[in-house]
């Protein structure tokens, strides 16, 4: 029996159109949730609105670049006023760049600052603004085991995460007064387009080497998107009520350190 934590919730989620992004649409399509999508273009949330409707959920696809900081501020406002709620905010966009401090380039810096913490705060703070107002809310924002643990040559990702976590706490604790609820996920590797794409950047077979990394994680696999958003919506529904400013790491068991 399926359950219904998000019956005619609405909840925004970045990142739509990626593996978590994407497991995380499905999901709450299946317990009844009010889904406003985001993601670069109306063609990257096609499959996300098919998976949506295929399950009779509501859904609003509101694409934009999360460059924009202008797209950023109003998102969620956008997201308000096409469903007349905000109840909960997935901040599941993100990107990788790869490289100690003489491999990354200025680019890689600036855009992942502009898209893995930049972005992450405007939405959080433009949601806020919105929650406080209509009963409170949750967020729920996606970092990881490497910004709490960094490795190596990944100076630019780690830093980012990092920041990502250190907000969420932060925020969760700040707005606790306000009914909002703010944390983060910290997943290790997951078998997504972004972790095979980098495998075939550096000349792997990704199947071959998505077998071999799950055979350094203690539960035995790398994890699929849908255990991350199994995570992600613990946290954003109502079975983490007294769960706020706190990082989730999501690992197999398998430290980074």
């Amino acid at each position: 029996m399926t359950t219904s934590r998000f019956q005619e919730k609405t909840v925004l989620v970045t990142g739509a159109a990626g593996g978590i992004g994407l497991a995380v649409v499905e999901q709450l399509a299946m317990e009844g949730a009010v889904i406003v999508a985001a993601d670069l273009s109306p063609q990257c949330l096609a499959t996300a609105k098919k998976v949506a409707e295929s399950h009779q959920a509501r859904f609003f696809a509101l694409p934009g670049n999360l460059m924009d900081t202008a797209y950023c501020d109003s998102l969620p406002a956008m997201a308000f006023d096409a469903t007349g709620a905000l109840d909960i905010i997935i901040n599941n966009a993100g990107i990788m760049r790869r490289g100690n401090a003489l491999q990354a380039s200025d680019e890689d810096w600036e855009v992942s600052m502009k898209i893995n913490v930049e972005a992450v705060f405007r939405l959080c703070r433009s949601a806020i603004r919105i929650m406080r107002e209509h009963d409170g809310g949750a967020i729920v924002n996606t970092a990881s085991c490497w910004g709490l643990y960094p490795g190596p040559d990944h100076v630019v990702y780690c830093t980012s995460k990092a920041a990502v976590a250190a907000m969420s706490q932060c925020l969760g604790r700040d707005h606790a007064s306000d009914g909002i609820r703010v944390n983060a996920v910290c997943p290790n590797e997951v078998n997504t387009p972004m972790l095979r794409s980098g495998f075939e950047r550096r000349g792997f077979d990704p199947d071959t080497a998505i077998q071999a990394l799950g055979e350094t994680i203690p539960v035995g696999h790398v994890a699929e998107p849908d255990e991350i958003a199994d995570a992600i919506l613990f946290l954003a529904s109502e079975q983490a009520r007294y769960i706020t400013g706190t990082t989730l790491e999501v690992n197999g068991g398998k430290p980074v350190y």
